[in-house]
């Protein structure tokens, strides 16, 4: 397992590096100007400055190795200067963006903890609920609690949340009044009201995002209870007088886990990512709504270093997801 990991590892030195050229070269190729929001009343010698300070001058394969400088050497430095007080990256040049002139980390680091609020939250409740949702579907198969269960999930998993979200604000927050429709950003939790206030604004943006996470979750879980129940382990272990919850919670269910995993493991960047469309209607200013404005502003260095932290995310759980299996199955050898 050790020597899998490591050539994982390895290997995936070259796909980041790949995904961040192809990244690169996208936005490299894409139409705008970022001088081109600058008011026409600015001299065309000072845009000439600004585009100098924004390096804009350089060559495209500089550009591109001075990012990749900035993202794997420059910005960790910063953050290990500042965790421990040393001056390792002073007067070192971050990844500036151009549409606030402030470094881009610290932009994505204000704009993290309101995504793992809202869109955190929404994934640990919806895999809390879909995992036990779609083990006893595939238990009681055909059931009324199946049937149930299956036509709620296809209408969580079919209504897009720019829907859903607007109907549940017109429900709970413009008709009941239950819940605030919008959700502020600057509150801060200090005591037990604080944080019941923040419970009630995040509830209608969680319920939305929960239901179609928990929609996909419940189904594939329980598409492969249903084919595990079915193997001949399972009649061998009836057989031998286990118990029933001994044979559907422990054999059924760690077989199971093996493809819903990879689903929970490739689903988590997205916390990261947050909920662009859900963030848009309910006004969450989180990591989504950051690229939204980044990519209306033509601010491609903002872009360009939030795709490939989503980028980076997706291959690392990849290969947590790999790892996993070996756990979940000691059949899985990887040497």
């Amino acid at each position: 397992m050790l020597t899998f990991t490591i050539r994982r590892l390895l290997f995936a030195i070259p796909t980041l590096l790949f995904i961040a050229l192809a990244i690169f070269l996208l936005l490299e190729l894409a139409p705008g100007d970022p001088m081109a929001n600058v008011p026409l009343t600015v001299p065309d010698e000072v845009k000439e400055q600004m585009r100098r300070a924004l390096g804009l001058n350089e060559p495209a394969p500089i550009r591109f190795l001075l990012w990749i400088r900035q993202f794997f050497w420059i910005e960790p430095l910063n953050v290990f200067d500042h965790l421990f007080g040393t001056t390792f990256a002073e007067g070192e040049l971050r990844i500036i963006s151009w549409q606030n002139r402030a470094p881009v980390f610290i932009a994505i680091a204000e704009r993290i903890p309101q995504t793992l609020w809202v869109v955190g939250t929404a994934y640990v409740v919806a895999i809390a609920i879909a995992i036990p949702v779609g083990i006893y579907s595939a238990y009681k198969q055909y059931s009324v609690f199946d049937q149930a269960g299956t036509f709620v999930t296809m209408v969580g998993f079919s209504v897009p949340p720019f829907f859903s979200g607007v109907l549940v604000i017109v429900i709970f927050a413009v008709q009941l009044q239950w819940f605030p429709s919008i959700y502020d950003t600057r509150h801060v939790v200090t005591d037990w009201d604080s944080f019941v206030i923040q419970v009630r604004q995040m509830f209608l943006p969680v319920m939305v995002l929960a239901l179609q996470i928990t929609s996909q979750l419940s189904r594939f879980m329980r598409a492969s209870m249903l084919d595990n129940l079915n193997q001949d382990y399972v009649r061998t272990a009836r057989a031998k007088g286990l118990r029933e919850r001994a044979v559907v919670l422990v054999h059924v269910l760690r077989n199971s886990m093996i493809p819903v995993v990879t689903v929970i493991a490739l689903g988590i960047p997205s916390i990261f990512g947050g909920a662009i469309i859900t963030e848009q209607v309910f006004k969450v200013n989180g990591i989504g709504q950051l690229l939204i404005t980044a990519i209306q502003a033509n601010d491609l260095p903002m872009v360009q270093t939030l795709t490939f932290i989503f980028a980076v995310l997706i291959v690392v759980f990849n290969l947590i997801a790999d790892v996993l299996y070996g756990i979940l199955d000691p059949r899985i050898r990887y040497d």
